[in-house]
């Protein structure tokens, strides 16, 4: 798929469970400012927990940049990869503070259920930028892959600030992306796959972060 393909940003997902318009009337509506009129008026069935039920999107994207986790999620980006919206969805669960798009520009939102919209999403050229940001913010990398001298997840460091770089589904990552990472991490399997789908060895690794910093 070309980058003139890029499929069209999906709407907000509407999904069947949210809540309707809110009750009583407009004469009941709260007069905090972080609820949309919009919503209150016509109900809200997007895919947020229901403690942002009614808020707008700013108010969502405010209250989420008061407690993002200090690790970032970077992301190869040279074939169009499908598993980056996925991995993006997750990101967002697990409250990363930045999601990073190395290589090419766009990338297919379809797996992200437009969760994009309340994650900080920043593009890097290549390798050499990306690195260049990481080294300047003072953050490791931590590379996940399965390569010969990986770590296992279990046994491997993790540091609270930290990025962690996953790469395509299949190739996995470039030499270049090993290279500029502090070390490498695996996901210890058990079958006779030699590797797990990208966006579950994301999420995976996110789980494992906040299992020991969150």
């Amino acid at each position: 798929m070309t980058d003139a393909a890029e499929p069209r940003e999906p709407a907000e997902p509407r999904l069947p469970h949210g809540v309707g318009p809110w009750p009583g009337g407009r004469e009941a509506w709260p007069a905090d400012p972080r609820y949309d009129p919009d919503l209150l008026a016509h109900g809200d069935t997007r895919n947020v927990v229901d403690g942002y039920r009614y808020w707008s999107m700013d108010a969502i994207v405010a209250d989420l940049d008061g407690k993002r986790h200090p690790f970032h999620v970077a992301i190869e980006n040279w074939q169009h990869d499908m598993n980056i919206g996925s991995i993006v969805r997750s990101a967002n669960a697990f409250l990363a503070a930045e999601v990073h798009i190395v290589g090419r520009r766009r990338w297919n939102r379809r797996g992200a259920m437009v969760t994009d919209r309340y994650q900080h999403v920043r593009h890097h050229e290549d390798v050499a930028a990306f690195a260049r940001w990481a080294d300047a913010a003072g953050l490791p990398v931590v590379a996940i892959d399965n390569v010969e001298g990986s770590i296992p997840l279990g046994r491997a460091d993790l540091p609270e600030r930290c990025v962690l770089l996953f790469g395509q589904e299949g190739p996995g990552l470039s030499r270049e992306a090993l290279a500029a990472a502090s070390r490498t991490v695996e996901i210890t399997q058990y079958g006779s796959t030699r590797s797990i789908n990208a966006s579950a060895a994301a999420a995976v690794v996110m789980y494992e972060w906040c299992r020991r910093w969150a």
